[in-house]
């Protein structure tokens, strides 16, 4: 299963839960790139399109 259709089957309140999470997630990976302690870069790349994954499918609900 995609990580998008995995998206579709939560709840709204969860796929808001997910959204928050993933918005610290990338706060804290640009700290880290700053610092210089991150290595992984393209986790960040990763999580930027995991959240626009989320706000799509919600604003997709939204719309209905």
């Amino acid at each position: 299963m995609t990580i998008a259709a995995e998206l579709r089957n939560k709840t709204t309140d969860e796929l808001t839960d997910e959204l928050l999470k993933l918005k610290r997630e990338a706060f804290n990976l640009r700290f880290q790139v700053a610092d210089g302690s991150f290595t992984n870069t393209a986790r960040i790349r990763e999580v930027r399109r995991d959240v626009a994954r989320v706000k799509t499918i919600l604003r997709e609900r939204a719309k209905k």
